[in-house]
């Protein structure tokens, strides 16, 4: 059986977490990430939130005779800043999960 001091302390800790979780998430949600593809023909810029803030595209990335080229450089300029995303939150935000109790 639990003491009532010992649940008081936890759920302390817990709302500490919380704060600190939501703390690391914002920052992360400000932080910029940019994606490249092919020597930064084609550079897009997201925030951590998976927003787009920008896009450069080289003019020689611009081929009026091959269009599905600066498609595929935006794709994969696109994925370079999800992958990077993804990372930063695992590894930012997924010591949170570990302590947490499977519900």
């Amino acid at each position: 059986m639990m003491m009532p001091g010992n649940m008081q302390g936890m759920m302390k800790k817990v709302q500490k977490m919380q704060k600190q979780m939501q703390k690391d998430q914002e920052e992360l949600n400000q932080t910029e990430f940019a994606g490249k593809a092919s020597n930064d023909e084609v550079v897009v810029k997201f925030t951590g939130d998976k927003k787009m803030q920008d896009i450069a595209i080289k003019a020689e990335a611009i081929d009026p005779d091959d269009p599905d080229m600066l498609q595929d450089l935006i794709i994969m300029a696109v994925n370079d800043a999800m992958d990077q995303i993804d990372k930063k939150t695992q590894s930012t935000l997924g010591k949170y999960s570990q302590g947490m109790p499977r519900m």
